[in-house]
């Protein structure tokens, strides 16, 4: 066992990183309308942006998760840290609206460094039995760093409509420097070395995306893409939704996404390890997927307040219950090479990001009740795969995994 795993400082530090990235994403939100405005661009830019960064981030996440296992986690944490703070930097200060497309590109190229290393590194320094903590730990770091983004995003504004982005840079390049200076490396010169002997060239990223399909693994990835997918469909139009169905105010909103991500953070935090240890990863994946589903369902029910609190609470806690759960199960299948399989994780996860919110701003266009219904139909059917598909892979994995 490595000499990291009984210390906690590491993962404090990965959980600020997680957190840093997560907000400074999360802030933009608030103010980006506005800031387009400058460049005489609107909600088109704005979601070609977003695109932007998933693309980047999917392209380079596999390369990045099979470095961290060649050359070590710490520098692809760093470098990530490093070009997270070079991105915000750009936008802040950029002129032009192409700077801001290079903002974005960058940005998703610090997203694939950092977020397969850390995963992979909460592998190297904890036990099979911890590791759904750790993860779960980590998860709420990047929950609640996103909640609560657009909040100060929009507090910050109120000195400068470019100061969120000049704020964001400023703490990230102060926790570059802390991981630089603190942050253990977790995988042995032995492991490095013996990776990069390995005489095995990797496919293109996106034949590398076409042989998941066959790994033993690839319904766990399915699976979080469909978490990505129905999250990210939640988040991106409930402000219209709520608002254009409902009638609520930007108060009740806040109230709504921040009291729910909250509680969904802390599940992460203090019950997921031992929701795992007593459940097991399948069935938290099964029951969550189908009460996840049905919130989706409730949502276009009723328009109470207190109902419609509940009923984003439980959204929120189930799908933070539900990643870590997969990403247990999937770091156990993966073996030696977890820097590999959790940049593939991250490259499904940000093509869920892409289509998430691009899907739901489309069908909201058709009908406002369609993103939450569709939504919850993709669920259902990940939920299916899961359970009937799954049960063979499942099958053939090793003892231990069965019994998870």
């Amino acid at each position: 066992m490595n000499a990291v795993e009984n210390k906690t400082m590491p993962l404090v530090f990965l959980m600020i990183n997680i957190f840093i990235a997560m907000l400074g994403i999360g802030l933009i939100i608030p103010v980006l309308p506005e800031y387009l405005k400058a460049f005489n661009a609107g909600g088109q830019a704005a979601g070609y942006m977003i695109a932007a960064f998933g693309l980047t981030q999917f392209i380079f996440s596999p390369i990045a998760g099979e470095w961290s296992d060649k050359y070590g986690r710490k520098i692809m944490i760093v470098t990530g840290m490093g070009l997270f703070t070079i991105s915000n930097l750009v936008f802040a200060m950029a002129d032009q609206i192409w700077l801001l497309y290079l903002s974005r590109l960058i940005g998703g190229v610090g997203a694939a460094a950092m977020i397969p290393s850390m995963m992979a590194y909460i592998a190297d320094v904890t036990s099979v039995e911890k590791r759904g903590k750790g993860l779960g730990l980590l998860g709420a770091a990047m929950s609640l760093g996103f909640v609560i983004g657009p909040g100060i995003g929009g507090f910050l504004a109120e000195f400068g409509i470019r100061a969120p982005f000049y704020v964001s840079a400023g703490v990230a390049a102060l926790a570059l420097i802390g991981s630089l200076i603190f942050l253990p490396e977790s995988l042995s010169k032995e492991k490095q070395l013996a990776t990069r002997q390995v005489r095995v060239k990797r496919e293109s990223i996106f034949k590398q995306f076409v042989l998941s399909f066959k790994a033993p693994y690839f319904i766990l990835l399915l699976l979080i893409f469909a978490l990505t997918f129905g999250l990210a469909n939640f988040e991106a139009i409930f402000p219209l939704f709520v608002d254009a169905k409902y009638g609520y105010t930007v108060r009740d909103i806040a109230i709504l996404i921040t009291i729910g991500a909250l509680i969904g953070a802390l599940v992460q935090a203090l019950l997921i390890g031992k929701l795992i240890q007593l459940f097991g990863e399948k069935l938290l994946i099964h029951v969550t997927f189908v009460l996840s589903a049905a919130c989706l369902v409730l949502m276009l029910l009723s328009g109470n307040f207190w109902f419609v609190l509940i009923v984003t609470m439980l959204f929120f806690t189930l799908t933070s219950i539900m990643r870590p759960a997969i990403n247990t199960l999937l770091s156990k299948m993966a073996g030696e090479e977890q820097g590999y399989v959790a940049g593939m994780n991250n490259a499904y996860m940000s093509l869920g990001n892409i289509f998430g919110p691009a899907v739901a701003g489309t069908l909201y266009e058709i009908h406002l009740n369609l993103p939450y219904a569709f939504g919850a139909i993709v669920l259902v059917i990940s939920f299916f795969l899961s359970a009937v598909w799954g049960r063979k892979k499942y099958a053939d994995a090793p003892v231990d995994l069965q019994k998870s």
